[in-house]
């Protein structure tokens, strides 16, 4: 069974993910935080590979990002990173990311080396449904590694049940549509989408605007759990990342 699932199985609520860049701050610190996060408590983690153009960002994960690819991260680095992380790591993990960085190393490849290292899923913003599911979706599945899409508030109805019926693992709903790094706007919009996530069946974790407890709990009312990026990369920066996690459960 692959570990996302086994996950969104045993535990139903509270599931705390956590978004942080390879190679960040320095170019070795990838597994170390992996375990670090899996002793404080994470429930899931999103491995960023670092990416000169990423479109969804905001300014903080930019920033880190680079500082990533200045320490000289890449993707065969990070797969050699991971070589032996499940020797140690036992919680599920994702790569996150754009389809340029995935594609110019080799689809076939980054999934050949995803399933060697352990890897459960990815998270592609930029890979529209109808093309994975028309070119990539078989080789996905015969390496096992999930592909787990994303929704916004303004998915209209019907491509919901789309992503509903298509996503992998989880549902990832994105709180606004924003960049990443702002904070939640608790009005009435956003109520209401929250109030139609939490009518959703499958599998589902909130993202984007995540920072705190209070923010996480309130999240939490409305899907199993909560994406946390922005917030937990600038607690690295301060070297207060195992304070923050302890802050957030």
């Amino acid at each position: 069974m692959n570990r996302i699932d086994n996950l969104f199985q045993n535990k139903k609520q509270n599931i705390l993910s956590i978004y942080f860049p390879a190679g960040y701050p320095n170019l070795n610190d990838t597994v170390p935080n992996l375990e670090l996060l899996q002793t404080a408590g994470v429930d899931m983690v999103e491995i960023g590979i670092p990416f000169s153009d990423p479109l969804a960002d905001g300014a903080a994960i930019q920033a880190a990002a680079k500082q990533s690819l200045d320490n000289g991260m890449n993707l065969r680095l990070l797969f050699e990173q991971l070589r032996t992380v499940r020797k140690t790591v036992n919680i599920p993990l994702i790569l996150m990311g754009y389809w340029n960085t995935i594609y110019r190393y080799g689809v076939e490849q980054f999934l050949i080396d995803c399933q060697k290292v352990g890897i459960d899923g990815l998270i592609v913003p930029d890979l529209p449904l109808e093309e994975f599911e028309l070119y990539y979706k078989a080789d996905f599945e015969k390496h096992g590694i999930y592909n787990v899409l994303l929704a916004c508030p303004e998915t209209e109805e019907g491509r919901l049940k789309k992503l509903i019926e298509s996503s992998q693992g989880f549902l990832y709903m994105v709180s606004s549509s924003a960049t990443t790094g702002g904070s939640m706007k608790l009005d009435e919009k956003q109520k209401a989408y929250f109030n139609r996530i939490k009518e959703i069946k499958t599998p589902r974790l909130i993202g984007f605007g995540i920072n705190n407890k209070a923010s996480f709990e309130y999240a939490s009312q409305y899907a199993n759990g909560a994406i946390v990026g922005t917030a937990f990369i600038k607690a690295l920066e301060k070297n207060q990342a195992e304070n923050f996690i302890i802050g957030l459960k």
